[in-house]
Order: C-alpha cells, then structure tokens, then sequence
C-alpha cells in the first residue's frame, strides 16, 4: 500500500501572526515557521500502520515555499520513505480551489492508495481541501474522523458531530482528514535525522505539473483589499452609586443583549 500524507508549513502557534498589509499574507519569518501539528498527527497515523504493516510505503507532500525543506526534511526524519516539495512563485495568495488543483495533480504523478491529511490548517482554518481533492481525484472522502481504522483495501472511522456520532467506512483508494483526537506525532531520532538525508525530495514546479496558475476558467477567490483591525476599545465602566442595578439593565437593553 501506498500512504500519501498532506502536511503544510506554518506559523508558530504559539507566536504573534500578523498579516502583511500589501499583500494580505501572513508574515512569515524563517525562524517561526513549523510543520502543522495536525499534518503531524496524520503522518502518525500513516507510520504507525507502515510499522504494523509489512510493504507499506509512506510518502509526504507539500505546497510550501522554498524554506520549507528543513519541515520537510523532519517529515522524513520521523519515518516517510519520500517526499515531494511543489514550489513555485505563481502559487503565492493561491486560493483553496488553485491549492487543491495542485495537490491533486501531484498526487496523481507520485500515486496514492491512501491520502491521509488533518481536517484543517492552523492558519487558514479552511476545513474543505481534502473534499475538494477527494472530488477532483473521483474518489471517496471521508473526513473530520476522530477514530481511523486502515485495512488493505479500506478504511473505517469515527466522526463526531454536534449531533451524532457516525460510523464510517470507504473503499480505497481514498482521501480521510482526521482531527486533534488522533494519537500526537513521534519526535525524530538521531537515527531517523541522519537517515532523513539520504531519503528522495523530489521538487516540482507548476509548469511539471501542467497548471496555469492564471487560469481563470476555474472559479478563484481574489483578494481585493485589507486593513488591519482597530485597537480594541475600553469597555463600559459602572460605579455602584446605589443605581447599579438600573445602569447594567439599561446598558443590556441598549445594546439589545436581553
């Protein structure tokens, strides 16, 4: 079986984000970026049944600047066998349709039996690219699975919503996105950080993937403009003079909060 994973570079978490006010990107300094921790999560999933699983051949994949080799190059020192690196200055400000284009057309040069992704970024926060892969490579999707069972020729799992629990099952090949319930990623060995050196990266550009990023025939979404939010406001402040009560009821009822 052939294990694809989806992982992406991205702003520390733990760091103050800001968006570049020409560009509407988020700033990204070298020495803040990380691999999503929920791509990691995936790419856990996929050593963890590679381990159990004899034959089992794990790749990762990324659309990511050129100074995403040192997040890349961690994916394999975790374990990934390969890992294919998209990278080209017409995908920068590329939307979820032109990003999901991409990653599907990779996928289909590098193969797939299982595409394996987390339900969502920690930056963008969209929650729709592994549907949107699914359906541009024809295959089943199933996603926000908070339980993943892989077989030789399935998958099975748990998603969990507002209103039910479901049970879920699919034929490979296949897309799943999974959530933060997943087990959290190993740490890179020694062995692995060395190993990881030797492994494939193989980097591809749009014109390797026969994508005109200035096709408009597709639906794109285009930013027009952008401007930073306003310094928060200091709130209202009541004096108990006796009226207190009668003060917060008017306040409520002036802001329609009751």
């Amino acid at each position: 079986m052939k294990i694809a994973v989806l992982v992406k570079e991205v702003p520390d978490t733990y760091g103050e984000r800001t968006l570049n006010l020409e560009t509407g990107l988020a700033e990204r300094g070298a020495s803040e970026n990380v691999t999503d921790e929920i791509g990691e999560r995936a790419l856990e999933v996929a050593l963890s049944y590679a381990e159990a699983n004899e034959g089992t051949e794990v790749s990762v994949l990324t659309v990511a600047p050129e100074g995403a080799t040192a997040s890349i190059r961690k994916c394999l020192a975790m374990g990934a066998a390969s890992a294919t690196h998209v990278v080209d200055e017409g995908l920068t400000g590329a939307d979820l349709g032109l990003t999901a284009e991409v990653i599907a057309a990779a996928l289909k040069r590098v193969g797939f039996d299982l595409i394996i992704a987390g339900n969502q970024s920690t930056d963008g926060m969209g929650g729709v690219l592994p549907a949107m892969i699914a359906e541009l490579l024809d295959v089943p999707n199933a996603t926000n699975l908070s339980e993943l069972t892989i077989t030789a020729d399935g998958i099975s799992g748990v998603r969990a919503s507002d209103d039910a629990t479901v049970q879920v099952t699919a034929q490979l090949p296949a897309v799943v996105s999974v959530t933060e319930a997943l087990p959290d990623a190993r740490f890179p060995n020694f062995k692995g950080i060395m190993a990881a050196k030797k492994k494939p990266l193989e980097v591809l550009s749009l014109s390797d993937l026969g994508i005109d990023a200035e096709d408009m025939s597709a639906s794109r979404a285009i930013m027009l403009g952008i401007t930073e939010r306003p310094p928060r406001e200091a709130g209202v402040k009541i004096t108990d003079e006796g009226d207190a009560a009668a003060k917060l009821t008017a306040f409520l009822v002036e802001n329609h909060l009751v």
